[in-house]
């Protein structure tokens, strides 16, 4: 049988069933149902935040985040990350200014922000990568500096914690990604969380068309609810996503038990001031005996399945190309061609652990 780079977490098909049981009596199938609602007020008290709204998927959630804020102008991100986080910026009239990372967790690189700013800068749009969480506090210094916004793609941080505090209270906004590949997820779907309290009413119209009632039209909205049955999926998995990120910590302690120390193995470390969710387990090959895609030849042979992620940088797609201006981020190139992410889920065990590290080693 063929292990996959990632495997979805399912809750007892019973559970699942007696959810939705109620359905079939209330026939309130979406917009902003009991389900939902209850979601809402589940994901407040998990993620430790003070709202939360949630969207037919997370990208959605981005692209409404950045439009609900009104910006104009450049947003400084990093190419490191997935499709979505850069479509998101040029699908609002942003232009997007690319910073490179860290070499040691490969978050935007916080000291090169302030050079990257100019009169046009309006946000900051970094990424918690792999659920490693972004130097927060020297964006919020540089934010405040020049009165910039600051949006956290939290796609990868579903219930990370930095010193016991919320990876998404940080900044004005972070978005979470519920798709079905996710720590947690509710096959599909996106969050948003935020402090300000007027802005869950404008996100509830937003997602609904821009309607307030049944007659008025406030503003320029789109169709991003979440059903109920996505809803549904989403309470039946917060029951058990402690036991879920437990399981994926006993593949990734044996990943580190058996890849560390091994030269030019370069593995992903975890500070200790973190509660990580383990998410991912990116192995960068930097001079090793096979290059990246070697090895992910030499798995995929074996019906092992591991992922070229984040590759190609996102700045590299051809779609930007004479667009606007492409700013050089030359360690964010060296991660995207040396990396892989090799298979982690809950349901990974130990012993398929060590069948893909020995392939890896040998």
């Amino acid at each position: 049988m063929s292990i996959n780079v990632v495997k979805s977490s399912m809750p007892p098909y019973e559970e699942f069933c007696g959810e939705i049981k109620d359905l079939w009596d209330s026939r309130w199938l979406t917009h902003t149902g009991p389900k939902h609602q209850k979601l809402e007020k589940g994901l407040i008290d998990y993620l430790k935040v003070k709202n939360v709204s949630l969207f037919s998927n997370g990208h959605m959630a981005l692209e409404l985040a950045l439009n609900a804020l009104e910006l104009e102008g450049e947003v400084i991100t990093t190419p490191y990350t997935f499709a979505s986080t850069t479509q998101a910026i040029v699908r609002n009239g942003l232009t997007p200014v690319f910073c490179d990372i860290r070499e040691d967790d490969y978050t935007i690189d916080a000291d090169k922000i302030e050079s990257l700013i100019t009169e046009k800068t309006c946000a900051i749009l970094p990424v918690h990568v792999y659920g490693s969480v972004c130097d927060y506090k020297r964006i919020d210094e540089i934010a405040k500096k020049y009165n910039l916004k600051v949006i956290y793609d939290a796609a990868h941080a579903f219930g990370v914690e930095i010193n016991g505090k919320g990876v998404g209270t940080l900044g004005d906004m972070s978005m979470f990604s519920f798709h079905a590949t996710k720590v947690f997820h509710t096959v599909e779907g996106g969050g948003l969380t935020y402090s300000d309290n007027s802005l869950n009413d404008k996100f509830a119209r937003i997602r609904q068309f821009g309607m307030k009632g049944q007659e008025s039209v406030t503003v320029v909205g789109t169709n991003a609810k979440m059903t109920e049955m996505h809803a549904a999926m989403g309470l039946c998995n917060l029951k058990h996503i402690d036991e879920e990120i437990s399981k994926r910590k006993k593949a990734f302690d044996r990943y580190i038990e058996r890849l560390s120390g091994i030269e030019s193995i370069k593995l992903l470390k975890i500070k200790q001031c973190v509660k990580h969710n383990y998410s991912y387990f990116p192995v960068v090959f930097d001079g090793y005996k096979y290059s990246r895609d070697e090895v992910a030849e030499i798995l995929a042979k074996n019906d092992i399945f591991a992922r070229k992620y984040f590759y190609p940088l996102t700045s590299e797609f051809e779609v930007y190309q004479n667009r606007f201006d492409i700013q050089s981020t030359p360690i964010a190139k060296s991660v995207s061609e040396k990396v892989l992410t090799l298979p982690l889920y809950a349901d990974l065990s130990v012993e398929e652990v060590d069948k893909i590290c020995d392939l890896v080693l040998k």
